[in-house]
């Protein structure tokens, strides 16, 4: 069941990195769940284990660590 809760959360914090980065639009919610899980681990890796936390993701860093590799990867496949 953690599982399934993490893949939620991680679905969440992808939504709200590409809405925060006008990207989202673009992205399907497998791509929501890459970023917010990949983002998670980047973001607390970068800002640490601080604010809320659900599914043992801390909310805010996993955000903000969702945002920016949603912009790099966007920036990377954009400019071909």
């Amino acid at each position: 069941m953690s599982f399934i809760w993490s893949l939620i959360v991680g679905a969440i914090i992808g939504a709200i990195a590409g809405a925060i980065t006008k990207k989202g639009g673009s992205m399907g919610w497998i791509v929501n769940i890459i970023a917010g899980l990949l983002g998670s681990s980047i973001g607390q890796a970068i800002f640490g284990h601080w604010g809320p936390s659900l599914a043992g993701m801390a909310l805010i860093p996993s955000i903000l660590g969702a945002t920016i590799l949603v912009l790099i990867v966007s920036f990377i496949f954009n400019n071909k």
